[in-house]
């Protein structure tokens, strides 16, 4: 992990980590990174850009390097959000397993909180490892309002009597926005201000991405 990430990391509690493609990211993201921030008293936010999603084979991803560019000029002016590279330069499919262990390493007396949507957190009984991700981290599923995901936890709770208190869940009203939708809109040249930081914006004008 970069140098000055650690040292800015090192001696807090509460890790937030805020995985995803972020092709590109938006306001939900950064909504939902502040909220959880907040409401689970986190020191920290760090974004970790996905370097190979192994779940995303069949979807053609924008470059790492970009997509990480696009975070970092996103939460410039929050100093409580970092991002970092070590996914994007670990070679091979990245698993969140992985990232799990290393953050613990680095961070042992850290308690580890990975944000994550509810989309993802449907799957993530599919994804390596799963136990050991919940035994790593407690899980922050956020989710748009009227999407109750109580049973999903429930029914996780059930098969796996230790994750009881390991998931949480709370609602993000921005969250209604989405990569997919922001994608889709700028192939069909429809507006997508106020959708992400105009920086954002104009970085997918300028570098021609998604057409």
């Amino acid at each position: 992990m970069e140098a000055k990430i650690r040292e800015s990391i090192a001696g807090g509690k509460k890790l937030g980590i805020m995985g995803g493609t972020f092709d590109p990211i938006h306001y939900g993201h950064m909504v939902a990174a502040e909220t959880a921030r907040i409401e689970f008293g986190l020191d920290r936010v760090l974004f970790i850009p996905t370097g190979s999603p192994p779940h995303k084979e069949n979807r053609l991803i924008t470059d790492a390097s970009l997509r990480y560019e696009m975070v970092e000029m996103a939460i410039q002016n929050n100093k409580n959000f970092m991002v970092s590279r070590m996914e994007i330069d670990r070679e091979g499919p990245t698993y969140t397993v992985d990232t799990l262990r290393i953050l613990h390493s680095i961070f042992p007396e850290q308690e580890l909180q990975f944000i994550t949507g509810t989309d993802a957190l449907k799957e993530m009984l599919t994804w390596r490892e799963h136990e050991e991700v919940i035994k790593l981290a407690r899980i922050i599923g956020v989710s748009r309002p009227g999407y109750d995901s109580k049973n999903l936890i429930e029914k996780i709770s059930r098969m796996y009597p230790f994750t009881k208190n390991r998931i949480a869940q709370i609602e993000i009203p921005a969250l209604a926005i989405s990569s997919t939708d922001i994608r889709m809109r700028v192939a069909n040249n429809k507006p997508i201000r106020y959708l992400l930081p105009d920086e954002i914006r104009l970085f997918i004008k300028n570098k021609g991405l998604y057409h």
